[in-house]
């Protein structure tokens, strides 16, 4: 029997209607953890101002691109043209030719010239039907430096003081690590508007995640886990949804095999110890603490995940790489300084990313029609 057949004899032993730890991502089983909870807040910020760059970064199998597809799923298409671009080892002049594709513009045989005076074309057309574009980028890690100033020259189109076009750049810890540091990349470093980094799960959302798929594909409370089986979870994934999935998609294999109503801890474990044996085991946890990419919207510490506060925020450390006891990182510290001197710019700014975040969660519904009529009003 192949795996896939055996996978379809688990659902079939606990009568579930289809696959709840597939790996590829599916904004319907998209799992509103604390971190994506802040992404999706940071994002709604963004996405309110309607110009410049928002960046999510994650770890592999963070839930990046689930989270994309939830994002697609519940913006108004009316209102907002998304375009996704998955990015690979492309050039500047690949990556507006791509973006002129999503924007159904003809490529073929263009010169570059041509090509952007086409792509301004079809977002003032954009606009004209009362839409904004939204360039999402996905692998951003993998654009060279030539790709990441041509977005950025994109960015620069507007009517009216207003951008045509808005971008949401998602990639690993290492896009991260190459905007702040880049020294070319500076003009691009002032237009991220809203930053965020996705950690892993919480050992105490495990369960609520795990119920959460299982209950999308018909699950009725069998199998059962019992109290050590969550503990257990999160400690051979790390709370990092992909690794958790895959544990997860073994561990209902070995229970249907053995036919066991109760998952427990031993179970897991056992799970687990099969994969390390088959050589997929879970690998070191990554780190759970993003750096802002400039101080325009910085992220909760990791030490604050349990709720996002607007109103005190507090410079958090930042830790020094090993350096020479005779040559500290002047870099660094002028950085650290900096942030220190714009403290109070940040706590009004994040006061006013909670206020703009509301207007943004309302706005479809009472709060636009209570606005729309006070307007009339006036």
């Amino acid at each position: 029997m192949v795996f896939g057949e055996t996978r379809k004899m688990y659902s079939e032993f606990y009568g579930l209607t289809g696959k709840p730890f597939q790996l590829t991502p599916d904004p319907r089983f998209y799992f509103d953890s604390q971190t994506h909870r802040k992404a999706m807040a940071y994002l709604g910020y963004g996405l309110v101002q309607g110009e410049g760059f928002i960046v999510i970064t994650g770890d592999i199998g963070a839930g990046k691109t689930t989270l994309v597809g939830h994002l697609m799923a519940t913006i108004d298409r009316s209102r907002l043209n998304a375009i996704q671009v998955a990015s690979t080892q492309v050039g500047g002049d690949d990556m507006l030719r791509l973006a002129a594709q999503g924007l159904g513009v003809r490529t073929e045989g263009m010169e570059k010239a041509q090509l952007l005076d086409r792509i301004e074309r079809a977002l003032h057309e954009q606009a004209r039907q009362g839409k904004r574009t939204l360039l999402i980028v996905d692998e951003a890690q993998n654009l060279p430096i030539s790709a990441l100033e041509e977005l950025r020259m994109l960015s620069n189109f507007q009517s009216g003081g207003t951008a045509l076009v808005q971008i949401f750049l998602l990639g690993q810890p290492e896009f991260r690590d190459k905007v702040q540091s880049e020294a070319s990349l500076e003009q691009l470093r002032q237009r991220v508007i809203a930053t965020h980094h996705l950690d892993p799960m919480n050992a105490d959302e495990v369960e609520p995640y795990i119920n959460h798929r299982l209950k999308l594909v018909g699950w009725d409370g069998r199998p059962r886990f019992d109290a050590g089986a969550y503990a257990a979870l999160y400690r051979h994934s790390d709370g990092v949804p992909r690794r958790l999935n895959t544990l997860m998609d073994r561990v209902l294999l070995l229970a249907s095999v053995e036919g066991l109503d109760e998952i427990s801890e031993a179970t897991i474990d056992s799970a687990f110890g099969d994969m390390v044996a088959d050589g997929h085991g879970a690998s070191a946890a990554p780190a759970k603490e993003g750096t802002p990419l400039n101080g325009t919207v910085a992220e909760p510490a990791a030490g604050e995940r349990s709720r996002i506060s607007f109103g005190d925020r507090r410079p958090t450390a930042v830790p020094l790489p090993p350096q020479p006891s005779f040559a500290p990182d002047q870099a660094l510290t002028r950085r650290v300084a900096a942030l220190e001197a714009r403290i109070e710019e940040q706590d009004a700014v994040l006061r006013r990313v909670l206020t703009l975040l509301v207007q943004w969660v309302e706005r479809d519904g009472v709060g636009h029609q209570r606005d729309t009529r006070r307007n009339s009003a006036a």
